[in-house]
């Protein structure tokens, strides 16, 4: 699980079914759901084969998503910490 502190973030699921896990419950979306985790909330989510969605992400989290595609797994808490974001 991961938490944006001072960001929001959203999926629209367009096909097949994300299952979203936070701390205190699992939410299976699908087809037309739209899914909203404010910032400061725990959060992760795995996606069915078959999925497709359209993610909405404030600019801080698509340059934290870039910066994380292009860094070996043992930069990403440092890089979440840059943006404001935390790795649980």
């Amino acid at each position: 699980m991961h938490v944006h502190y001072e960001d929001d973030e959203a999926w629209h699921i367009l096909k097949g079914t994300l299952t979203f896990t936070f701390a205190d419950k699992t939410v299976e979306a699908s087809k037309g759901t739209t899914v909203f985790v404010p910032a400061g909330v725990a959060h992760t989510y795995t996606a069915n084969d078959d999925a497709s969605y359209l993610i909405i992400l404030t600019p801080r989290l698509n340059e934290l998503i870039a910066e994380l595609q292009n860094t070996s797994l043992n930069e990403h808490p440092s890089i979440m910490k840059k943006y404001k974001s935390e790795i649980l």
